[in-house]
């Protein structure tokens, strides 16, 4: 039996509220568990790690420009100063990702840019909607494949090249898009564009991950994804003031040709940060992974290089799981657990768009007309949502650490719902006239900014957060992959339908995403773990021993293989860890179900509210 398994020994966690035990991770996998007997019996000694069979590098490799060098890489005097120049470029390049996917909002409005591409006007006209919805839409198709080519790429030839891989073909898109003369010339920048933004938006997370020790993930989630939507409000304010330049032609063209600035910071200033220690160290770059460690990290780095020398033995010896088609269709019980992730990262990112976000931030002007204010008014107005937008993340940090993962969403998903059924139909009466009319439009903007605020401080964050968290270290870069295509497919549905949508049901459009809000929540109940304050290792405990894609029946199962972290539907507390680590059973798994029944019987008239609390509580949403 191969002795690789003990990669599911301790990893260092970047997850808040998360102390790492000691000892290996229990019943990871039962060869995994094998492994970790035999390390206490001295089976297995610390030199099992030391010699290595590498892979050789890539024979392609050096046709991909940039790269790690030691000499080349920032330097400096304190870990925490790299940390913060790491976090600070990772918020670029996410901030240019929002810049890149929000500067077509007011691009379709331009009257040059739709005479240019042959579909003007739109007003009416089915065939120049749906021309319009496919040019916005076909760039997530370019995301799809880019993700997956960077995913690949990232594996085999390092985070950094991959990363200017990207930026190369944002920059070819970005030129392109900015002297377009016809639909079929911005058809094929949008699709190169895609390809750059989705490879960078692959593996910007993942390197930043691994490159960072993240001891503060919060507050770093929080930087991340506030930058994005500033850069979301960034191109929305540039095009609102550049449409006020009498010339029309720059007043589309300059915000699509501002993206370049953004992609050079990315592509060259890339090349003089460290690489992934985990990558160095597969490829056998054992002194540069030291190295990028002593720079990034503070106190001793042994115990964390050992660590690594582990899940890449795991990486060695798994590399037949480690490839897209072998993660959709398993050949062993490894591999099948994969596609479980996979699924859950996939849906969870098409759900994020379900939900209704692209609408209402793509086609907010649109959606003000309709409420009857005037088109000026509108932008402006569109533009102070995105401003709100943007500082409502800043609420996800609190959301998403003190209540989990699932609550966040589920509730997130319910005050979604409630405003969208109360704004759709308050916009049913602001399109008549009358003396409320205008009470009425003011109530649809105003729900549209409750909206938006509540999207970024629950739905926004948890979909990227999400896979990094349930994918094993050795497929990370190919989970982050999957996750994008998820994106990509939700984004391309529905900017395709969404000018549609506005020309046939008007106000219908808010009671549909209604309706779709109200359709995801069974989903994220019954098929989401809680991953909040639990670690890699416990995730792998989940998907290893957990039969079930339902996560309550799965829990159950879990509880009778007699594994102590059994309610996987709850938050994992610190003081729950701590009983953990200390071989004590959990105390959000110490009460069962019947035990809790057993109590709401004790008095006839609470049982109602008992029986809420309890299957509320079962559930992780109190």
């Amino acid at each position: 039996m191969a002795i690789f398994k003990s990669s599911k020994a301790k990893h260092v966690d970047d997850r808040p509220g998360v102390r790492a035990s000691d000892e290996p991770s229990e019943a990871s996998s039962d060869v995994a568990t094998d492994v970790k007997h035999a390390e206490k019996a001295g089976e297995i000694r610390g030199d099992d790690y030391e010699n290595l069979n590498y892979p050789e590098p890539w024979k392609y490799e050096r046709w991909f420009i940039g790269g790690y060098n030691h000499k080349r890489m920032l330097k400096f005097k304190n870990p925490a100063t790299m940390y913060k120049a790491i976090n600070l470029f990772a918020g670029v390049a996410i901030m240019f990702y929002g810049y890149d996917q929000g500067v077509m909002s007011q691009v379709n409005l331009n009257p040059d840019y739709l005479m240019h591409m042959g579909i003007y006007p739109t007003k009416g006209n089915s065939k120049n909607v749906a021309a319009l919805g496919g040019i916005v839409a076909v760039y997530y198709g370019g995301t799809f494949i880019g993700a997956l080519i960077a995913g690949s790429l990232a594996d085999r030839c390092g985070r950094i090249k991959a990363v200017v891989f990207g930026s190369m073909w944002a920059l070819l898109g970005a030129v392109l898009q900015a002297s377009a003369y016809n639909m079929a010339w911005m058809c094929c920048a949008r699709v190169i564009a895609g390809v750059g933004v989705g490879a960078i938006d692959c593996v910007i997370p993942v390197w930043s991950a691994e490159v960072s020790s993240h001891s503060a993930r919060g507050a770093f989630l929080a930087i991340e994804f506030f930058m994005n939507i500033g850069g979301l409000a960034l191109a929305y304010w540039i095009e609102y003031f550049a449409y006020l330049n009498p010339n029309k032609v720059m007043a589309w063209r300059t915000p699509l040709a501002l993206q370049i600035i953004f992609i050079i910071i990315i592509g060259v200033g890339i090349n003089f940060f460290p690489e992934s220690p985990r990558w160095l160290m597969k490829m056998g770059r054992e002194k540069e992974s030291r190295d990028v460690l002593k720079a990034t990290r503070e106190g001793d780095i042994e115990y964390e290089l050992k660590s690594i020398k582990k899940v890449v033995k795991f990486e060695l010896e798994t590399s037949g799981a480690n490839h897209y088609l072998a993660m959709i269709w398993p050949k062993d019980k490894y591999s099948s657990r994969l596609r479980w992730r996979v699924i859950l990262a996939v849906w969870l990112q098409i759900m994020q768009e379900l939900v209704g976000i692209g609408v209402i931030t793509v086609y907010a002007v649109d959606l003000f007309q309709d409420a009857g204010f005037g088109e000026e008014l509108s932008k402006l107005l569109a533009g102070f949502n995105n401003l709100s937008y943007m500082f409502s993340v800043i609420f996800a940090v609190y959301t998403l650490d003190r209540y989990g993962r699932r609550s966040t969403m589920v509730w997130g998903a319910v005050a979604m719902a409630l405003e969208l059924l109360i704004a759709g139909i308050c916009d049913k009466y602001a399109q008549i006239e009358g003396p409320k009319q205008r009470s009425y439009g003011a109530a649809v903007a105003t729900l549209t900014f409750i909206y938006t605020a509540t999207f970024g401080a629950t739905w926004l964050t948890t979909p990227w957060l999400y896979p990094t968290e349930i994918f094993p270290l050795n497929v990370r870069a190919k989970g982050g992959a999957w996750s994008v295509v998820g994106w990509s497919i939700g984004n391309a549905i529905i900017t395709l339908i969404t000018p549609f949508l506005f020309q046939a049901i008007s106000y219908g459009t808010l009671l549909l995403l209604f309706g779709l809000n109200i359709f995801c929540i069974p989903f994220v109940i019954l098929f989401y773990p809680e991953t909040a304050g639990r670690s890699l290792e416990q995730m792998d405990t989940f998907f290893e021993h957990g039969d079930s894609y339902n996560v309550f029946r799965a829990s159950h199962q879990i509880r009778e293989k007699g594994i102590d972290d059994w309610r996987w539907t709850k938050k994992m507390h610190a003081d729950d860890q701590k009983e953990l680590e200390a071989g004590r059973r959990a105390s959000t798994a110490r009460r069962s179900p019947e035990e809790d029944e057993k109590d709401a019987r004790q008095n006839w008239k609470k049982r109602p509210a008992y029986t809420f609390r309890r299957k509320a509580s079962n559930a992780g949403l109190m």
